[in-house]
């Protein structure tokens, strides 16, 4: 019946990845809850533009009495599922650490079609700026994060907040200057929405569900201007200095070792945390947000000293 469903709309499918997302998502909620530190502050579902989903949380040490760098980190999902909310516990400890974590909502897929993700995330930066007095953020200060669908539609904000041939191209007009963006963590991402070539029929169909669904399209490379969500054809030698990272058994790796090799070629500077194919255990999707392991907790560390040159006051990383 689900096969069946897929000859003539994602709907279906895509509501039941959305099901799937929220049991593993509540599950990760969980597991992350003996890690979260005390001496938090959060402010929760506070609405940064027009719609249900224009919302978004900010957490920062209660301590905290100057404005604080802000890590903005978009969370995954496939375009169709995922919450800011099953990341609030680790938001929590990144936030510990001296930051202030923006984390926005924003609206999924099938509902609502691209750009519309990327669009809402400027959003909410225009709003993080205005507010920033009131929040506790150094607006000046800002790093783009995020994790799977996350990190392709931050890596996106990236590049249209760096590059404005591209931001006209997409029809996104940036709110942040490119001078307030310090830095991008992109986490096991999928930045090469060419890369179809998944290697069970279980896959192939999962691929064909969200991206039938967030373009609207089954062949979703003929809707116009969907190419411009490809970011590895998208990225400029003004594209920001980059953390990026991948299991070594995740079906997206391909899609980082892409995305760095294109920086690179741009002359962007990119840290990277890959592993090699014989790591065991094999690190799967979204391995970096496991604590109780030593590779979830290498990455929070390389993250944070990332983290803390990329927004020294001085932007220069002196």
């Amino acid at each position: 019946m689900l096969r069946a469903s897929l000859l003539v709309s994602p709907r279906p499918a895509a509501l039941l990845l959305r099901r799937a997302f929220a049991r593993s998502g509540k599950e990760l909620a969980q597991k992350l809850a003996p890690h979260v530190p005390a001496g938090i502050d959060a402010t929760v579902d506070e609405r940064y533009g027009d719609g249900a989903d224009a919302l978004l949380d900010v957490l920062r040490p209660a301590a905290a009495t100057e404005p604080l760098p802000a890590l903005v980190w978009v969370h995954g999902g496939a375009f169709v599922g995922g919450s800011k909310d099953e990341l609030r516990g680790w938001f929590s400890v990144v936030a510990a650490n001296g930051y202030a974590v923006v984390a926005p909502r924003y609206s999924l897929a099938p509902e609502h079609r691209y750009p519309t993700p990327p669009r809402q995330v400027m959003t909410a930066l225009a709003h993080v700026q205005r507010n920033a007095g009131r929040l506790g953020i150094d607006a000046t200060r800002i790093v783009l994060g995020g994790d799977s669908a996350g990190g392709h539609i931050a890596a996106q904000v990236a590049a249209l907040a760096t590059d404005p041939v591209y931001a006209e191209a997409v029809g996104i007009e940036p709110t942040l200057a490119p001078e307030r963006l310090r830095g991008a963590v992109l986490a096991c991402g999928a930045f090469d929405l060419t890369v179809t070539n998944a290697p069970t029929a279980a896959g192939r169909r999962f691929l064909t569900t969200v991206l039938w669904a967030y373009s609207g399209k089954r062949d979703f490379l003929g809707v116009p201007g969907f190419a411009n969500a490809s970011i590895v054809d998208h990225v400029s030698p003004a594209f920001p200095p980059s953390f990026v990272t991948v299991g070594n058994a995740d079906p997206l790796r391909e899609h980082s070792e892409t995305l760095v090799e294109r920086l690179r070629a741009n002359g962007v500077e990119v840290e990277t945390l890959f592993y090699p194919a014989g790591h065991e255990p094999p690190l799967g999707h979204e391995y970096q947000f496991d604590l109780d392991t030593a590779e979830g907790r290498l990455f929070l560390d390389r993250m944070l000293a990332f983290l803390a040159v990329r927004t020294r006051t001085d932007p220069a990383g002196r």
